[in-house]
C-alpha cells in the first residue's frame, strides 16, 4: 500500500509542478514519506505526504529565477 501511495503524490506532484525535476520531486515525497511512515493512523497518510513533500519543493519563484 505505502508503494501505491508514493506512487500516486508524487504523480500528483509532477503534475502541479511540471518544471520541476521529476527526481527532486520523487525525492521530496520519498523523504515525506520516511518522516511519517511510523504515523499510527495511515487515513491521512496520503494528504500529509503530498503537504510534507510541497513544502519540501522549491517554491515557482524559485525555479523561474534559475538560468
Amino acid at each position: 500500500m505505502d508503494a501505491v501511495t508514493i506512487d500516486h503524490v508524487t504523480e500528483r506532484l509532477i503534475k502541479a509542478h511540471p518544471k520541476l525535476d521529476a527526481r527532486l520531486v520523487q525525492s521530496s515525497v520519498q523523504t515525506a514519506y520516511e518522516e511519517l511512515r511510523y504515523a499510527r493512523v495511515r487515513t491521512y497518510l496520503p494528504v500529509l505526504m503530498e503537504r510534507r513533500a510541497r513544502d519540501l519543493l522549491p517554491s515557482d519563484e524559485q525555479v523561474q529565477s534559475r538560468p
